[in-house]
Order: structure tokens, then C-alpha cells, then sequence
């Protein structure tokens, strides 16, 4: 890593119960560990109704979700490192653990990971993408001691 710690704001906005701070800044610093330079980002922590809203404002869609990313996009002459902002929705996230026969705790540091890799540029638009950033978001769980997700 660049041997400095994300700059991680979390805000906590949902009334169920949401892992600890280390355990966030745990995953985000794994998912930033091959970026070039420590990043400043927000991840915040929400209820159905504000992802709902912001899931329809911003990509159409009227129902809540697991996560959103929000990359920064600065002007070219601005030099700071505000990667950007990560929205997990709490109620979903617990849901789909229970669907998914997950632990509850390596669905959300599997989701925190997803987001970040969506704020570093990588998507899954495509085959070929998808399967970049699922062999990068497996790699970083297996790192920290969680299974592959997609199994």
C-alpha cells in the first residue's frame, strides 16, 4: 500500500446494527491497496428509503439496492484525492445475507470491496469485466480470511 491509512469518513444513517469502524476501515484499506496514492472517501450506511431514492435518481431504478458508488469527478487541475462516496443500504445487505446463506459480516466486506473497486474505475458492464473484478474482490476476501462470494 502507499504506507498511509484512506482518509474514511463513515456515516451512519439506518437504525439497524452495522459492523464496527475497524472492520471498514479494514476492507477499504484492502480494496486500496494496490492504489497508487492514499484516497479520501465517505462511506455511508443507509435505510430502503434513501437508497431507493438515490437508486432512482441515479440509475433509474425505484427500489432500494445492496450498494451504490459515487466516484469523484474533479476538474484536471484539481490535485486532491477524494476517491468518492460508497452507499450501502443495511436492510439489504442483512436480506441477502440470510438469502445467500451468507455471514452477515462477509457480505458487507464483500460490498464495501465491491464499492471501492466501482469508485477505482472497475466495473461489470461486460463478461470480461465482471470477471476482472470478481478475481480482484476474491483475491482481497481470500486476503482477510473470507470465501469467494460467487460460490
Amino acid at each position: 500500500m502507499t504506507g498511509v491509512n484512506p482518509d474514511l469518513t463513515i456515516q451512519r444513517a439506518t437504525h439497524l446494527p452495522t459492523p464496527s469502524d475497524a472492520d471498514f476501515e479494514e476492507w477499504v484499506a484492502a480494496a486500496l491497496e494496490s492504489a497508487p496514492v492514499a484516497h479520501e472517501l465517505v462511506v455511508r450506511l443507509v435505510d430502503e428509503a434513501e437508497s431507493q431514492a438515490l437508486n432512482d435518481q441515479y440509475r433509474g431504478q425505484d427500489r432500494p439496492t445492496n450498494v451504490l458508488s459515487f466516484p469523484t469527478d474533479l476538474p484536471p487541475d484539481i490535485d486532491l484525492s477524494l476517491l468518492g462516496d460508497i452507499v450501502i443500504c443495511a436492510p439489504v445487505v442483512e436480506r441477502e445475507a440470510i438469502e445467500q446463506k451468507k455471514a452477515p459480516k462477509a457480505h458487507w466486506a464483500h460490498l464495501t470491496i465491491h464499492g471501492v473497486l466501482h469508485l477505482l474505475g472497475y466495473d461489470h458492464q461486460d463478461d470480461q469485466e465482471a470477471k476482472r473484478m470478481e478475481t480482484i474482490e476474491c483475491a482481497i476476501l481470500s486476503s482477510l480470511g473470507y470465501a469467494n462470494p460467487y460460490e
